[in-house]
């Protein structure tokens, strides 16, 4: 799977260190997706990371080779 970064994520992803790249493939590949309220374009992967049990949500955009990272947060 290969991952593209917006400028959003990049400096988001300063303060979100405990956000890894596997903990953003493993929510895409094991979600469904959902779109986005927001924008029309875009989709959400919401999942359960384990082994801490936390629900990370990831904000992207499906291109044909790859996916669009725009942003990832935790909801708990």
């Amino acid at each position: 799977m290969k991952l593209e970064y917006s400028e959003h994520w990049v400096k988001k992803q300063k303060f979100r260190t405990n956000i890894t790249v596997a903990d953003v493939e493993y929510a895409v590949m094991n979600s469904a997706e959902l779109r986005d309220k927001h924008w029309p374009d875009a989709l959400n992967a919401i999942c359960r990371i384990p082994p801490s049990g936390r629900i990370l949500k990831v904000v992207y955009k499906r291109k044909k080779e790859a996916f669009k990272i725009i942003t990832a947060f935790w909801l708990d």
